[in-house]
């Protein structure tokens, strides 16, 4: 990360900050959990994804019983969250891969390496990818990591921040030297800010960071201007 691009990130925070205040951190999470929902998360709502998640948990004794359930069983299971067939064989080569790594399902080493190493790491997993592997870091390991999913991708390039053309592009350029501290509430109110303001089409009109914001093709509409119904597809914009 340039020295450019952490100040105009600093900037950024501290509007954020201003304008949702610093979310609430919860108690650590446990990291098999938290690499399971993710995945489950995927290009579906909350809702959904944590439906499956129940229904994983009533289904197994415990995650290490799944690395012997058979595949169709776990698709089954889990289809309420959308695309079952490869988030049951990415949860299930997950649990094979750290079993066969660690003897059991114990994700600790990765608490005790840096950050970029351990994402590295946990990515080369098959199933894994970037994204499920920083939220574990940030959530479970409160490590100083900024995951990058869609909202935070495309605030991040509106802002000018990045010029990239994927969420992990943009993950691996700011995420070398990203501001001490202050990466949990800088990705959870930016992904606030992509699901409120910074949608497909924006609603510049009261945005907090409009004012720093280079963003061409900016709109004059405000939050309190769109129907209450668009806010049900908010997670998936």
């Amino acid at each position: 990360m340039t020295k450019k691009q952490k100040e105009k990130i600093l900037q950024i925070d501290k509007l954020l900050v201003k304008y949702f205040g610093v979310p609430e951190r919860k108690e650590d999470s446990d990291p098999a959990d938290m690499m399971i929902g993710t995945i489950l998360s995927q290009n579906t709502n909350d809702n959904n994804s944590y439906r499956a998640f129940v229904r994983l948990k009533e289904k197994y004794p415990n995650w290490e019983a799944i690395a012997d359930a058979d595949l169709e069983e776990i698709i089954e299971t889990i289809r309420v969250a959308g695309l079952p067939n490869q988030k049951a064989k990415a949860i299930k080569n997950f649990v094979l891969s750290v079993k066969d790594k660690f003897g059991k399902l114990d994700l600790s080493y990765y608490k005790s390496i840096p950050e970029l190493d351990a994402v590295k790491e946990l990515s080369s997993l098959k199933g894994i990818g970037v994204k499920t592997a920083s939220c574990v870091l940030l959530f479970s390991f409160k490590k100083n990591i900024c995951p990058v999913d869609t909202h935070v991708h495309r605030t991040l390039n509106r802002l000018g921040v990045v010029k990239t053309s994927s969420p992990e592009k943009t993950f691996w350029e700011i995420n070398w030297d990203f501001p001490e501290k202050i990466a949990h509430r800088f990705h959870t109110n930016l992904i606030k800010l992509g699901r409120t303001h910074c949608v497909k089409t924006p609603r510049c009109g009261d945005c907090p960071l409009k004012s720093i914001c280079p963003f061409k093709d900016k709109t004059g509409l405000k939050l309190n201007e769109v129907k209450k119904d668009s806010f049900l597809l908010l997670d998936n914009i």
